[in-house]
């Protein structure tokens, strides 16, 4: 027998001021993502003003993931029994705490421990917006309001890459001023997230999902199969597309292609700028016509073409960014509301928490892989032959991840009729039916 209490709540009306939730949830994600891809951009300039190794610079990128190996799943049982408006708030001044001691920066450990402090932030932070979103929209609307939050979240990283044109004058004087920069954006990140707190504290009643203080290892197995097979899309994508993008791309465009630091980072925000634009265009048409696995599909099956145009043709940089910009435009558009179809309410923040926890273990392992094949193949500027071990890795992986896109694909049988939503409908008909 499955309780009522059990069975989801009925969807509420659609709130009205979730336009606004959105657009603060979208200025908060903004400084997360802005302050989380800072190294690459300085990446040269830590090289050559601090003597870092490449070990040493891959690391402060990987560090951000370690702390969300072990809090993640805990990050999502806070959001199921707080809520996520509260999440979000902590998380946000943890994150101002971790960018105002990266950019002391002196010694290394400092800067490190600032990157790791900051990392409880950017695992929390995420999730727990995701989830708010999932609250104030109604499932009808849910990959327009994801997608257009990812579309505006790009231009964090976009504005991180644009950054040397930009604010040169900060990066012609060094490493330091750049991160203070990114401290001053986390900032008004936290006043967004205070925002949030506050609207969520006069808006009770749009609630959704009831509150749920206990968890169950058990009941992690009760997801359904297409749970864990876009849990393993989400891992592999994503230990891919941030470790080459965030930390190594622009160093590897500058030491391979041969170009100026201003130049290498127009490239590379090129894959984020076209995400701004694209992604909201992909969450429309996965909501309008569905066959959701296909589209991650193909969206993964760029990932690995990008890495053999870069390492194998003489063509533009600015083929990669397109073919990589696509990618990263469809699969966040469509993966992150998927998700939130096939999981219930109530057990959301525990979902998005495991996704969490293994995507940041991913990413951590992935940065020091990189990082360490760069350095035992002397990558460098006086030896640029040394990327193509990490090149070749890289594109190893996203095939690995094409793989777990296709085993998706394979449970669709029609644009609504597949695993994406089809396991979650049947488990609503068993729950009525037994009670």
């Amino acid at each position: 027998m499955v309780s009522a209490a059990a069975a989801d709540p009925p969807e509420p009306a659609a709130a009205p001021l979730r336009w606004l939730v959105l657009a603060l949830s979208a200025a908060a994600i903004f400084s997360s993502y802005y302050e989380s891809d800072v190294i690459g951009a300085i990446a040269d300039l830590l090289g050559r003003q601090r003597g870092f190794t490449q070990s040493q610079i891959g690391d402060l990128t990987a560090v951000i993931s370690l702390p969300n190996i072990l809090l993640a799943l805990f990050d999502g049982l806070l959001i199921d029994r707080f809520g996520p408006a509260r999440v979000t708030l902590w998380a946000a001044v943890i994150g101002f705490v971790g960018a105002v001691l990266t950019a002391i920066g002196t010694p290394y450990e400092l800067m490190w421990s600032g990157r790791l402090i900051f990392g409880i932030s950017e695992g929390a932070i995420f999730i727990s917006l995701v989830a708010g979103l999932a609250q104030w929209f109604p499932r009808t609307g849910i990959a327009l309001a994801t997608a257009l939050f990812l579309s505006l979240a790009r231009v964090g990283s976009f504005a991180l890459d644009r950054s040397p044109s930009w604010a040169r004058g900060l990066y012609e004087g060094g490493w330091q001023p750049p991160l203070w920069l990114g401290a001053g954006i986390t900032a008004v990140g936290l006043g967004a997230a205070l925002a949030l707190r506050w609207l969520d504290a006069r808006a009770p009643g749009r609630r959704g999902a009831p509150r749920s203080p206990h968890f169950q290892w058990g009941a992690l197995w009760g997801f359904d199969l297409s749970y864990w097979y876009i849990l393993a899309l989400h891992v592999l994508y994503a230990a891919v597309f941030f470790p080459f993008r965030q930390t190594f791309a622009i160093e590897y465009l500058q030491h391979v292609k041969g170009l100026t630091l201003q130049a290498a980072g127009a490239v590379n925000s090129g894959v984020f700028g076209a995400a701004v634009f694209a992604t909201a265009f992909f969450g429309l048409l996965a909501d309008r016509f569905g066959h959701r696995a296909l589209m991650l599909t193909l969206g993964t099956l760029l990932l690995p073409t990008t890495f053999l145009v870069l390492s194998l043709t003489d063509l533009s940089p600015w083929v990669s960014t397109v073919l990589m910009g696509v990618s990263f435009s469809l699969v966040p558009a469509v993966i992150w509301p998927a998700t939130t179809l096939i999981v219930e309410p109530r057990r959301l923040g525990t979902a998005l928490g495991v996704i969490a926890m293994l995507q940041n273990l991913g990413l951590w392992a992935s940065n020091r892989i990189a990082g360490t094949l760069a350095d035992r193949a002397y990558a460098g500027p006086a030896h640029p032959e040394g990327y193509e071990t990490m090149i070749s890795y890289f594109t190893l992986l996203s095939l690995t991840a094409l793989t777990a896109a296709v085993l998706l694909w394979r449970r669709e049988t029609g644009p609504r009729g597949h695993g994406l939503e089809e396991a979650r409908g049947t488990r609503h008909e068993a729950a009525e039916l037994a009670a």
